[in-house]
């Protein structure tokens, strides 16, 4: 991906130097609520304890910092191509894009929806419109999820900027009102098409970036790859051994794929309403 002299967008809240407690934090993410699970599950513990917080009590080394404030500018520059992308494609439907902020942390940090920490990925939080990433998440997705490579950390901050557009087209709100009223596993068919969705926007996101010069060979297999690490299926088979699609709350790795593939070729904003697929009732 060719960012390097690309606009930082000002829309960054650097909080790398903070920390911050409290509850935990429920938002939109591209992994959310089961990277946390998958965290318990190889080795957390149970309700009773506390959750070892990667880098909690560690001191960065040099070399790490500079690779830290590398992936700082990196983001900023992915944030800037977003807001270009969404803001010429809501003044074309005669609408004004309001630009999510980007809040860096680093262990912890207070969000309007909870308390955020390394655990729970990075997330979108309606509450207060802002973007939530722990930078140290990239080295999981190169890792632990094996899913190298600029581009997929890029599919990162597009898939959180898909809930931005969700919040700003009124669907997160109808969210909400529909946790009020289903039990859990009728809401989790909806999380699944909110959260495919929000993938549909990162390919169109995409679509458009493309078109730019942006792009370099081997990248869209990188945010495809990426998608493919953080379905449901495989993160629940990889850490438990089974399946249960009942629990799917952001969709499995195939259907990941295919959402982003089709935002990625029609590049049409409108073409994405996940939430009449028959495929996903």
């Amino acid at each position: 991906m060719r960012w390097m002299g690309g606009r930082e967008s000002s829309n960054v809240d650097d909080r790398r130097g903070l920390s911050a407690g409290g509850g935990v934090a429920v938002g939109g993410g591209i992994i959310g609520v089961i990277f946390l699970v998958v965290k318990l599950l190889m080795g957390g513990g149970n309700g009773g304890e506390q959750v070892q917080i990667p880098g909690q009590s560690e001191q960065m080394t040099t070399e790490e910092k500079a690779r830290d404030d590398e992936r700082a500018k990196f983001v900023s520059v992915v944030l800037g191509y977003t807001e270009d992308v969404w803001d010429s494609l809501f003044t074309a439907e005669g609408r004004q894009y309001k630009k999510p902020t980007l809040v860096l942390f680093r262990n912890s940090a207070q969000s309007a929806c909870g308390f955020a920490s390394s655990a729970t990925g990075p997330f979108y939080c309606p509450g207060d419109e802002e973007v939530y990433i722990d930078l140290s998440f990239y080295e999981e997705l190169e890792n632990r999820f094996k899913a190298p490579g600029d581009f997929a950390e890029a599919y990162v901050i597009a898939h959180e900027v898909g809930h931005h557009i969700q919040k700003l087209l009124g669907i997160s709100d109808k969210m909400e009102n529909l946790r009020q009223q289903l039990s859990e596993g009728e809401y989790n068919k909806y999380s699944v098409m909110l959260e495919l969705q929000a993938d549909f926007f990162a390919g169109v996101w995409a679509h458009y970036v493309q078109q730019k010069n942006i792009l370099e060979a081997g990248d869209v297999a990188e945010a495809l790859n990426a998608a493919n690490a953080i379905g449901d299926d495989r993160l629940q088979k990889e850490s438990q051994g089974y399946v249960v699609p009942e629990s799917f709350t952001h969709g499995t790795s195939q259907q990941r794929m295919y959402w982003f593939k089709k935002g990625l070729d029609t590049g049409d904003m409108n073409q994405g309403d996940t939430f009449r697929d028959p495929s996903l009732r």
